[in-house]
This record gives structure tokens, sequence and C-alpha cells, in this order.
């Protein structure tokens, strides 16, 4: 659960980039696969996307149209990319089931389901949370915040469940967005590991970033990268679930946020070898899946990350009133848990 001001866990994937782009290739840059070096220059834009434009006709080299992704860059050459605006859609209300725990008339705070996206992006043009609040709160919330982002204070990944405050005036937006800034916010997450973290107990901060070689994930950096920014959680863990080979087959995990980037949490844990269970994108190591097979066994498939934020606290806008919100993991979440407990993973 993360700050827009402090980033988030939801990776931007919006159509970004500057329109049109230009670059001179240098010396160091000479023979390079020209869809890998504009992905380096245009970090907005994935790799897939410029091989895209590339053959679209959409790439120049001095002014000539380039259509090989493959083709070796030349230096000194002016690469220019012209990126297409999207076609505007209608941002409309949609009837999306959400589980309020609270309302007023400048916040409201609700418990997020998996699989529900908070805002628009590729991928997910409709039936995120956004739309949904449209439908519950009216077209006025439309005019708070970014747009197509109405009230978004802080985001969820799309399969992360658990608390989130939405706002519904400016004044609320604001107040609440330099709360997670400033890190006054209590955020506590529970989550479900592949392994057990070690030490048991600990804070781990690294340089988060866009991972060079795949830009639709996030990666810990160098400590002297330039790129990403500093990430810190602290994490504890409440039980060694199950045996392994080397020790506990899993763990239960309580994570609190110091800061809030994207997929901080996954990013971290896999860091330290104990990546949570059901994350396609962080986890696929041995381990992982010999504990995907035993649970199999039993009827046991995580489709998710093992994630659920279980606490959200901040002070009211308005009232300065502490206020603080708590819930328990939703129905899979749980399940996996009591099957963890005598688990038995060769």
């Amino acid at each position: 659960m993360e700050s827009k001001a402090d980033d988030d866990e939801c990776p931007e994937e919006d159509d970004p980039a500057p329109r049109p782009a230009e670059v001179v290739a240098d010396l160091g840059h000479a023979g390079e696969r020209l869809d890998r070096f504009l992905a380096g220059q245009f970090p907005a834009l994935s790799r897939s996307r410029l091989k895209t434009l590339i053959e679209k006709g959409r790439v120049r080299a001095d002014g000539n149209i380039v259509s090989d992704a493959a083709g070796k860059v030349r230096t000194g050459t002016v690469y220019r990319v012209d990126v297409p605006r999207p076609e505007p859609s209608r941002f409309l209300p949609e009837p999306i089931p959400l589980t309020i725990l609270h309302e007023d008339a400048h916040l409201l705070v609700l418990d997020k389901q998996a699989g529900l996206a908070v805002h628009p992006a590729p991928g997910a043009w409709t039936g995120t949370l956004a739309h949904g609040l449209l439908h519950h709160c009216g077209a006025a919330l439309m005019e708070i915040g970014a747009a197509g982002r109405p009230g978004i204070v802080h985001r969820l990944d799309k399969d992360t469940t658990g608390v989130l405050v939405v706002a519904k005036s400016e004044t609320a937006l604001h107040s609440l967005g330099k709360q997670f800034q400033a890190k006054s916010a209590e955020r506590i997450y529970r989550a479900l590991s592949v392994g057990a973290p070690s030490p048991v107990l600990g804070r781990v901060e690294t340089r988060i970033g866009r991972d060079p070689r795949d830009r639709k994930k996030m990666a810990v950096l160098p400590e002297t990268s330039n790129a990403g920014k500093l990430a810190a959680t602290h994490y504890q863990t409440v039980a060694m679930l199950g045996a392994g080979p080397r020790g506990a087959a899993a763990a239960e995990l309580r994570l609190i946020l110091e800061t809030g980037r994207t997929h901080q949490i996954r990013v971290h844990m896999a860091h330290l070898s104990c990546p949570l269970i059901g994350d396609e994108t962080y986890g696929g190591s041995r381990a992982a899946r010999a504990l995907d097979h035993s649970l199999a066994e039993q009827g046991i498939a995580m489709k998710r990350q093992a994630l659920h934020a279980a606490v959200l606290g901040f002070r009211h806008p308005f009232t300065n009133e502490m206020m603080r919100f708590e819930t328990s993991p939703p129905d899979d979440w749980q399940s996996l848990r009591a099957a963890l407990d005598g688990i038995r993973v060769k």
C-alpha cells in the first residue's frame, strides 16, 4: 500500500513518453541492438513497445525510417521515436462491488478484493476500482486528483488485497498524501513466503528501480546506481510453517513499510531468497516450484501473490482524529495458511 508521493506498489504502465523523442547515439552504444538501445534511452517505453513502433515505421535514423528492431546502432546517428497518443476513451462509472469499511464526506476506506486494478492502465482500461468509485461517489469525484485516478491516494497491486483509503476532496487528498510522504501513516502487511528470511527479524534497505532486462519488472539495483529510489521494509517472521529440505517450507510474515516503492515488498522478499507464495513475477525458484507441487497434491493452488494489506492508520484530514483499520486476509490466503502448517516438501 503506497502513496503516490512515495511511488506505489503498482507499476506505471501508461502509454507515456515524449512525443516525439530524440536521442543521439554515442560511441558507447555503437553496434547495440536498436530496440535495446532505445529502451535504455526512453525508460517510459518497453522494449516490446519500441519494437512495435519500429515495425510500424515510427522510428527514424537521421530522418530515414528504420524497420529492423535488431539493426545495429550507429555512432552519431540521431534517432527519433514518434509515439502516437492513445485514442481518447470515455471514463465511465461501473457498478463494481466495494467492501466499504468507513465513509464520510471527506474520505472512503475499503477492503480491496483480489483481481481488481486500482486505476485504468494498459490491459485494464475498464473494470477498475476507479470506475467503481465513480459509480459509488458520483461524477464530482472526477475532479479530485490526477486524470483517470479520481481520489486515488495510494495503490495496491491488482492481486494484492486489503485496506485502502480514497479521498473525496482535494483537501483530503493533499493531507493524506502528505502523511504517506512523511511516513506517518501506519501500513502493515501480512504475507506467506517460500521458506523464511534469515535472520527471522530485520530491516532491508536497497535501491529499487526498473529491471534493465525486463521493463515490466522492478529489481534491486546496485547501491552506486543513479537509477531507482531507496526502499526500506521492516519484516518479522510470525511463524515457521511446514518442513523442507533446508528448514521451514514456508513462513508467515508481518511487514511494515518505511517507504512505498513499486512492488517493494515482493522485490525485497525475493531479494532475501523468500519470494511470496504465488508470485509469478518474482518467484519461480526451485524451492517455490517444489512447494507449489506439494500444495497441488492437497488441491491448493495460489493464483496470486499471498500478500494482504492488513492495517492502515492515519489522521483524519479534517477532524485530526487518529483512524486505524484492520482486516483479515481473504479465504484463499487463509486456506493456504492452514495447508502450510503441516506440509512436507521434498
